[in-house]
């Protein structure tokens, strides 16, 4: 057996340094850039730096919200898993809503996938909220339609849905219009839960790994 590193905070250490060492980092302002290592980070493609859609605004929008103790709301249990609880500022409550008992019957009426219908239990809660979807295209969609049709809008979009279906042109859209809010998108196929929740932590903890983030 190779000798192989043990102590957590190195092996985050010489991680977050091999990120910085081998992305193309430079055309994001300083405040983008936890969020980008973080994502790359949680996928271990240096080369999605290239396909990251951000908006300048996104990281000071989704902190100040946490920070004010708005919800997550997320399209998926496997992005609420990723998320690191200790390190959300303000206790702040994970919503998932597509097992909700009602999700079924609301697709079935609206000939739509759960996922998309699941979004439309958002509506009292989607005001100044940070969104982190990571599987399903059509809950993208959905949101954007929800926006459209004057539904409040989040603090923050990180829109991660991954697929050969939707995914790509769902976070086309998003990249081409936002409705106002303020968000951040992998082009292409690429995504998944595990980068939604990597988006969120670094809106909580930045690139702080220390204490109870680690």
């Amino acid at each position: 057996m190779r000798p192989y590193l043990r102590d957590p905070a190195a092996i985050y250490a010489e991680s977050f340094a091999t990120v910085r060492r081998e992305a193309r980092l430079d055309r994001f302002p300083e405040e983008l850039k936890p969020m980008v290592i973080r994502l790359i980070h949680a996928c271990g493609m240096v080369e999605i730096a290239d396909r990251l859609a951000i908006s300048p605004d996104v990281a000071a929008s989704g902190a100040a919200a946490l920070a004010g103790g708005a919800p997550v709301l997320c399209d998926c249990e496997m992005v609420a898993a990723g998320i690191i609880r200790r390190a959300l500022p303000a206790g702040n409550e994970v919503v998932v809503t597509l097992n909700d008992p009602a999700v079924p019957g609301l697709a079935q009426a609206g000939a739509t996938t759960r996922s998309a219908a699941a979004v439309d239990l958002w509506a009292d809660r989607l005001g100044g909220a940070v969104v982190a979807i990571g599987n399903a295209p059509t809950a993208l969609f959905r949101l954007l339609e929800l926006l459209d049709e004057g539904a409040p809008r989040p603090a923050a979009i990180l829109g991660f849905p991954v697929g050969f279906v939707g995914a790509a042109e769902s976070k086309a859209e998003l990249a081409r219009d936002p409705r106002g809010a303020p968000f951040a998108a992998l082009k292409g196929r690429r995504g998944g839960s595990a980068m939604a929740s990597a988006a969120v932590n670094a809106l909580a903890a930045g690139l702080r790994t220390e204490g109870p983030v680690h």
